[in-house]
């Protein structure tokens, strides 16, 4: 990531990096590319999945050389540099399987129609010379131009050969790639099994929203914003009540709805603090807490809760989104191939901002069609409202201390 520190960083943490904290996630999930995870699906059930095997094309596309345009099928040896009157066959309709070209004549073709053999080049209907269509005994004439082969002729496997690679393993089936596989005529493709991911949110102070608001209390907007992060990437999503501060209330809401799901995500309670119900409930568990040089997110929980694989994110909402597409949405896609990574851009900076230098910062922003990125709100991971307002994120790397307007930066689409 190239960039423009007009500042030095200060001093370095003893904190793991994003690229460490992301290459632990995707250990923590590899089990999940087990080859066992397969299904086979019909086409419109597969969209969003990923390909467990690369696909070698059964057929060439086209299939054969068909016309690109409305007009005549030729032999372009019968034209002269001055135009021609050829005979005029009959038509050759789409879907049609035409009779082979004489020479001295032209068959009238439509886009897509197979060209008839002895053919080379499709002369447009348009081209065809006004006032000398003229009819002899029960055939007609056609004074056409040069032309030269393979004019307005779509060959066969110019697309793809029969037996080319169609796809990589892996590929995220989006509409293009499934419109690929049925003009390869396939009907059903092997994809991974969709991830279910149970997600919970915890915090006595959380309430659900619709419900009345106590002194003191905040609505859940952590488990409503990684639902939809989650089932939009594709993921299957089982949501439980807000967990209490409880630990054995955790723990047994994680036994009784955990059992069956191929990850656990929880939001809150993984920092330092006195209640932090995650970490207590984590206890006797095979994971740790630790922070990541990342702003904002730091805070992060990796592990097994009885042999489940377990992400804790932080408990602020945009801490949540920032560590879902910063660990488990690339995990998911080296692994599975679905979600679809996140594709970096280049942006230039409306404004400058200052970023502490030890640490990765994530800012929401806003790309402009002149291609600068406007920053959404300040640093604050609550700031929800300038999060709504954000399309992308924007990447101040560790080490850069400030930024000038003008400074190039990487940005992510949201």
């Amino acid at each position: 990531m190239t960039s423009h520190p007009h500042g030095k960083a200060g001093p370095a943490h003893h904190a793991r990096s994003v690229a460490e904290h992301l290459a632990a996630v995707t250990d923590l999930l590899a089990r999940l590319a087990a080859e066992s995870r397969a299904e086979v699906l019909p086409l419109t059930g597969a969209l969003g999945r990923a390909l467990v095997h690369g696909l070698l094309a059964p057929i060439s596309l086209p299939p054969f050389d068909n016309s690109q345009m409305d007009g005549y099928a030729v032999r372009s040896v019968d034209i002269s540099d001055g135009g021609a009157d050829l005979r005029i066959m009959p038509p050759v309709p789409a879907g049609s399987s035409p009779q082979p070209l004489r020479p001295g004549t032209a068959a009238p073709i439509m886009t897509g129609a197979m060209i008839p053999a002895g053919a080379d080049a499709v002369v447009p209907i348009e081209k065809a010379v006004p006032d000398h269509f003229r009819t002899e005994g029960s055939d007609g004439l056609v004074k056409l131009p040069a032309t030269v082969p393979g004019t307005y002729v779509r060959t066969a496997g110019s697309d793809i050969a029969a037996g080319e690679r169609a796809m990589a393993a892996r590929t995220c089936l989006g509409p293009a790639q499934l419109g690929l596989l049925a003009a390869l005529g396939m009907a059903e493709v092997e994809v991974y099994r969709a991830v279910t991911v149970l997600l919970v949110t915890t915090g006595d102070e959380v309430v659900q929203p619709g419900q009345p608001l106590p002194q003191g209390k905040i609505y859940d907007s952590n488990g409503t914003l990684l639902e939809a992060a989650m089932k939009q990437a594709g993921l299957n999503v089982r949501r439980t009540g807000i967990s209490t501060d409880n630990p054995a209330e955790l723990q047994a809401l994680l036994r009784t709805a955990g059992h069956d799901v191929d990850l656990i995500v929880t939001t809150g309670g993984v920092s330092k603090g006195a209640y932090e119900v995650v970490r207590q409930a984590m206890a006797d568990q095979p994971a740790e807490f630790l922070h990541v040089a990342m702003q904002p997110g730091g805070p992060q929980g990796i592990g097994l809760f009885d042999g489940v694989p377990f992400l804790g994110f932080p408990g602020n909402p945009v801490s949540c989104l920032v560590s879902f597409e910063m660990f488990l949405r690339p995990a998911l896609s080296g692994l599975l191939g679905s979600p679809a990574a996140r594709q970096p851009l280049r942006a230039r900076l409306a404004q400058p901002l200052k970023s502490p230098g030890h640490k990765h910062q994530v800012r929401r922003g806003s790309l402009q069609p002149d291609g600068t990125a406007q920053l959404e709100g300040g640093e604050g991971s609550h700031l929800m409202h300038a999060l709504a307002g954000s399309n992308c994120l924007v990447h101040v790397p560790v080490g850069v201390t400030e930024l000038a307007a003008g400074d190039e930066v990487e940005v992510w689409m949201l």
